[in-house]
């Protein structure tokens, strides 16, 4: 009996012990002593920042357009006889590409250079020929009076020595000196008069033929320019990219008969916006990007326009390209980019790692030894692609986020990878 009152203590005890020890249990599960979740960790991709020439570019597009162009009209009206090219020749300044039918105006230029001829003749012979019939007159009365004269000069010559002599009276001396008097006064006359026939008389008819032969000039001259003008010549040198007509056919006015092109370079015509062309220069380096093409063309700006478009504000820019091998087609769109300015030993990030507020802010998150990202604000300089330049806010080598930044909190454990960025070897490398 004892035994048995000695196993039934036991086993109380032990399921006291085994309660006790629940309840201790459960009991300290429910009390303060529990641990703090882990803090998340966020991961993101960093890149460095990094001290590059960057370059300033202005891009647009443009279309191409070839150096030189030539829109040939016929100054005549008149069907084509021939045409001595077809399209896609190449041709030289001066050489004849058609001729238009010209049998009239060849009879035209024989007939004014008649008459030219005739005009010359006339006015050798108005120049080189005696005086005019009234000029010869006006000299014979000069010669008469001439002699009138002298005979009276001497008439009174012999009277005054007769006078001195005692052999006739004063009277009859004086009477011969009244009429040698008035032949001085007839022959003075008669000179003036045929020295003013000469002045005038012939200085007009000289005139009169001179007139007469540059109008003959002139009308051979005229002639002889619309018989030129049937000889259709190119005035540069080129290919020819369009023929209107066809032989026997009248160009209709304002259409061009031939279209010559030089395309040995090209000018891609582009409208900029003010700010950006303010900062442009002739000679600036620029590319050519066409399609189709899987490289870019270098060019140079050749034109600046002195004045803006009214209508849209921009202004037009000029950028010119070789073209010797004809790889670049007048009429294609091209995009260009011209360096306005090249920038050494900026700080350069790449653009996805900009973050902006509502206010116009900008900032980047950087990743810190403590391998937390901070919110740093910073100012932008220029861009080119996928790479920014920072003027201020940020050292060369520091860590920023380039992927995973948006919406990330200030302080915020990251876990950092490189991003698969490469934006270039180092200023002066």
């Amino acid at each position: 009996m004892m035994r048995r009152l000695r196993r039934s203590i036991f086993s109380f005890s032990a399921i006291a012990t085994m309660v006790s020890a629940t309840m201790a249990a459960s009991t300290g599960c429910s009390g303060d002593n529990t641990l703090p979740p882990p803090e998340p960790v966020v991961s993101v991709e960093t890149a460095p920042a990094k001290v590059q020439t960057i370059v300033d570019l202005v891009t647009a597009e443009g279309v191409l357009y070839p150096i030189h162009q030539a829109s040939i009209s016929p100054k005549i009206s008149a069907p084509v006889r021939r045409f001595y090219v077809q399209r896609g020749d190449k041709v030289h300044r001066g050489e004849l590409l058609a001729v238009l039918e010209n049998k009239d105006l060849a009879a035209a230029v024989v007939s004014a250079q008649g008459s030219y001829d005739q005009a010359q003749a006339a006015y050798a012979s108005a120049t080189a020929s005696a005086l005019p019939e009234e000029v010869q007159t006006a000299n014979l009365n000069l010669l008469n009076t001439r002699a009138a004269l002298a005979a009276q000069q001497k008439l009174y010559d012999s009277e005054k020595n007769l006078y001195r002599q005692g052999a006739i009276a004063r009277k009859q001396l004086d009477a011969t000196e009244v009429t040698m008097t008035a032949a001085r006064s007839a022959y003075q006359t008669a000179e003036k008069h045929l020295q003013n026939l000469q002045a005038l008389g012939v200085s007009q008819q000289k005139k009169a033929a001179k007139g007469q032969l540059e109008l003959a000039h002139g009308q051979f001259l005229g002639a002889a320019a619309q018989m030129e003008y049937t000889e259709i010549r190119s005035p540069i040198d080129g290919a020819v990219a369009d023929r209107a007509v066809y032989p026997g056919d009248v160009a209709p006015a304002g259409t061009p008969l031939l279209v010559v092109m030089d395309t040995s370079k090209v000018v891609a015509r582009l409208h900029i916006p003010q700010q950006q062309a303010e900062l442009l220069r002739l000679g600036q380096a620029a590319t050519l990007r066409i399609p189709g093409l899987d490289k870019d063309i270098p060019a140079k700006v050749t034109v600046l326009s002195p004045a803006l478009d009214p209508s849209s504000t921009t202004e037009e820019v000029w950028v010119e390209a070789d073209n010797q091998r004809g790889e670049l087609k007048p009429g294609t769109t091209a995009s260009v980019s011209i360096t306005a300015r090249t920038i050494a030993n900026a700080l350069v990030i790449p653009a996805s790692a900009i973050l902006t507020k509502s206010s116009g802010q900008t900032s980047v998150m950087v990743v810190k030894s403590d391998s937390r990202a901070y919110s740093q604000n910073v100012k932008l300089g220029i861009q080119q692609g996928i790479r920014v330049q920072i003027v201020s806010g940020l050292l060369p080598g520091e860590q920023v986020i380039v992927t995973g930044q948006y919406g990330l909190p200030d302080k915020t454990k990251v876990k950092a990878t490189p991003a698969n960025y490469n934006p270039g070897a180092k200023a002066g490398a």
